[in-house]
């Protein structure tokens, strides 16, 4: 036996080829993860790349909402504008109503006020009518007759053409302040007939009534003037025409009018003729 046969060598072992290719398989399975990691990182490293090109679509969203915003302010500030303008014209078409209606209640009083002096003024005509004929009735019973002439019934001269003027402007129409021709007030057809034979007489009844002489009414004569109310303060007159008439402007409603005497018995009469 020789010497050396117990000594170990101290060269290492060769590895054997199965073991060689074991651990080559180990590194290809390892540089394959590798790959396949660094492949995956690459593709997580592109994701940013992604997101970035869909930026533009997102922006474009973003300004189209935008736009849509700014045309709802403005839609509603026109609507605001619209609605301030119909307030100030209903603001201003009450404060026209309220004057209109303050104007028509002043004239609505001031009508009522005229037609209440009418009506005052009316009635006081009334009773001094009244009046009148109770003291014309009076002096009936004390054997004075009113309306029987003891005097001429039959009209000559002037008498007759005032009377025949004032037959002819009958049925024409009454107008306060009338002269004629077409229309006359209770003075302006005495006034007119008697212009008619050259006699000027004063414009109104109160003035009239003292014109010439008083006379009864119990002799009276054709062309005599007739007269209602005081002498110097007479309301109305006509002209006496014979056997018991008269003709006279009478009223709005009558106009020019031949009336018996008994219609409405005058208070006095005067005699220009």
């Amino acid at each position: 036996m020789s010497h050396t046969a117990h000594i170990r060598s101290h060269r290492k072992p060769r590895r054997s080829a199965s073991k060689v290719a074991m651990r080559a398989g180990v590194a290809g399975g390892v540089l394959s993860t590798l790959a396949v990691a660094g492949a995956s990182g690459s593709a997580n490293a592109a994701e940013p790349v992604t997101q970035t090109l869909e930026l533009p679509t997102l922006t474009a969203d973003l300004a189209t909402q935008v736009a849509q915003s700014a045309d709802a302010t403005q839609q509603a500030a026109a609507n605001y504008a619209l609605q301030a303008e119909r307030d100030t014209a209903a603001a201003k078409a009450a404060k026209q109503a309220k004057a209109d209606l303050a104007d028509a209640k002043k004239k609505a009083e001031a009508k009522r006020k005229a037609a209440e002096e009418a009506a005052r003024k009316k009635a006081a005509e009334r009773a001094s009518r009244s009046a009148e004929r109770t003291t014309l009735s009076a002096s009936a019973g004390t054997g004075t007759s009113v309306g029987t002439s003891t005097g001429s019934s039959t009209a000559t001269g002037s008498a007759a053409a005032v009377i025949s003027f004032v037959k002819a402007q009958i049925g024409k129409a009454y107008v306060s302040g009338a002269t004629g021709p077409s229309a006359y007030d209770c003075s302006g057809l005495v006034q007119t007939a008697f212009r008619q034979v050259g006699i000027s007489l004063p414009r109104v009844s109160q003035d009239q009534s003292t014109a010439g002489t008083q006379v009864s009414l119990s002799n009276l004569q054709p062309g005599d003037i007739l007269y209602w109310g005081g002498a110097g303060s007479a309301y109305h007159v006509a002209v006496y025409v014979g056997d018991g008439m008269f003709v006279g402007a009478q009223n709005p409603s009558s106009g020019v009018v031949e009336k018996p005497l008994s219609y409405d018995p005058p208070s006095g009469a005067v005699r220009v003729l």
